[in-house]
């Protein structure tokens, strides 16, 4: 019997799907008395999603923005090939941009959650309005009222008709998008205090943020919930729980006077790579307020301040996807030999996949070429690879040599979980020595800030390979930090420029 494609290399315990933890998933129904499926409050996304699947709602609202402009040109274009020229351009375009201008006046990108679809509709109408008024008006002086009455009539119908439309298909997939956890917000809380007890009742009502649990290292005083969210624990509890890497923000709610609390807070919690948030009890009823404000309202159309880097993470995705469909059409026949030659040189499976920490300390499959005899292989990286490690096979060599076994891990980049450039991806537990990796540096965790790369700064800068001393870990945790701190879409490039020269040209790094 031949030997299956794909060998997984973590113990069956930890082969479970890491899209949403165990009791977690708001799809199943049965909750035992006293399980944390059955505490977990009244935010109940039908799934967590990973922060990587998260949709940003500013984009989202661009993205509804741009596609009615779009429609409303195709509109003019079949008006003016249907009647001709006597249903001008300009009065077209007049129309549109008067409309257009009166749906982001009336907020009609915001969708939110507590509004209802017939709402919607009619304010959308009202703009929709509004906006052909505000383009008649503005033509009046050049355009005789015959012509606008008659270009009015032949566009505003189907261009109605068609914004309708539109908007009903993006407040149905808005819905969606909430009710899979991938647009809502996930906070948790470090504090149950007043302050907290304030911002959960705002967010109830808004229901623009999703509140998962409450922790608090006064167990003792602390009540079992906070306006129905569960206190779920102590801050170590924090630390290691599972749900982290589907939070994108932590709130920290302690009293305004204890300041050697609220340092000691921050210095524990800033390893995590998730955003922290200060909320002090007792502060003036304003500045609680504004802060409450800022955190429970985060409606999906705030298209207006300053920018949070959207553009930038499209761009990087984008880069991802286009760079990333063609390196896998380039490398495809390579791959393909490579398959072969792993096939014929050792008994076992051409492909490994091995649990990683992702974006956010998301546990990803990573994907490579097997390099290794199978009964020798190490999934949890307690042996890191030396020279002339007995364990790799004679293709083995070649591939981790020329970084080919990286190849599959084009794969991960396609699906979202690793970008092209980004901090390598570590094993989880990764041994330096007889220490975690991850124990050897406070900040180890401020790499998963980013989605983790097939290349990186510092892959390119000579830290490539085993991290067997704690000088060499937090020489990279420097050098994923730096990258993380100069990212962009040129920067990236020139990193995949010099990735493979650098490659060719070290001859030292034992990989």
């Amino acid at each position: 019997m031949s030997p299956p494609a794909v060998l997984e290399t973590t113990a069956p315990a930890a082969a479970a799907t890491t899209t949403s933890p165990p009791g977690l998933d708001g799809s199943a129904p049965e909750a035992t008395p006293g399980s944390f499926a059955d505490r977990r409050g009244p935010f109940r996304p039908l799934r967590l999603a990973p922060t990587r699947e998260r949709l940003n709602g500013r984009v989202v609202a661009r993205l509804v923005q741009a596609a009615d402009a779009l429609v409303l040109t195709l509109v003019a274009a079949v008006t003016l090939a249907v009647h001709g020229p006597g249903a001008s351009a300009i009065l077209a375009l007049a129309f549109s941009l008067g409309v257009m201008a009166a749906l982001g006046l009336l907020k009609t990108y915001s969708f939110p959650r507590r509004a209802r679809l017939p709402a919607h509709l009619t304010r959308l109408a009202g703009a929709f309005l509004a906006g052909l008024g505000a383009g008649v008006i503005a033509l009046l002086p050049s355009a005789p009222a015959a012509d606008l009455a008659r270009g009015a009539a032949l566009w505003a119908p189907g261009a109605f008709v068609a914004l309708q439309a539109a908007h009903v298909l993006w407040w149905t997939n808005v819905r969606r998008w909430r009710a899979n956890g991938r647009l809502t917000p996930n906070i948790v809380v470090v504090g149950a205090t007043g302050a907290a007890e304030r911002l959960i009742a705002a967010v109830m009502m808004e229901r623009e943020v999703n509140v998962l649990g409450v922790f608090d290292d006064r167990l003792g005083r602390a009540p079992g919930t906070v306006r129905g969210v569960p206190v779920l624990g102590d801050t170590r509890a924090l630390l290691l729980h599972r749900i982290m890497p589907y939070v994108d923000r932590i709130v920290i709610s302690v009293p305004a006077k204890a300041q050697q609390r609220v340092r000691a807070l921050i210095e524990r919690l800033h390893v995590l790579p998730n955003e922290i948030t200060l909320l002090l009890d007792g502060e003036p009823t304003a500045d609680e307020a504004a802060t409450i404000s800022r955190i429970a309202d985060v409606p999906l159309a705030r298209i207006s301040g300053p920018p949070r880097n959207d553009g930038r993470a499209l761009a990087k995705r984008a880069q991802d996807i286009v760079l990333g469909a063609l390196a896998l059409m380039l490398a495809a026949p390579v791959m393909a030999g490579i398959a072969l030659a792993v096939r014929l040189d050792s008994p076992g499976p051409i492909l490994f996949r091995q649990r990683r920490h992702g974006f956010n300390n998301e546990e990803i499959v990573v994907w490579k070429f097997r390099s290794m005899r199978v009964e020798t292989q190490d999934a949890r990286a307690t042996r890191q690879v030396s020279a002339n490690d007995d364990r790799v096979t004679r293709v083995g060599r070649f591939i981790r040599r020329t970084s080919l076994d990286e190849l599959p891990q084009i794969l991960n980049v396609l699906t979202g979980e690793m970008s092209l450039v980004g901090p390598r991806p570590h094993a989880i537990g990764m041994m330096t020595g007889d220490v975690e990796s991850a124990r050897l540096v406070a900040e180890y965790a401020h790499r998963h800030r980013m989605k983790p790369g097939i290349t990186g700064w510092a892959a390119i800068r000579g830290s490539r390979g085993p991290v067997d001393t704690p000088e060499s870990v937090r020489r990279r945790v420097a050098l994923d930090a730096e990258y993380i701190e100069r990212q962009s879409f040129w920067f990236d490039l020139y990193i995949m420029a010099m990735t493979i020269p650098c490659l060719l040209g070290d001859t030292k790094a034992v990989r």
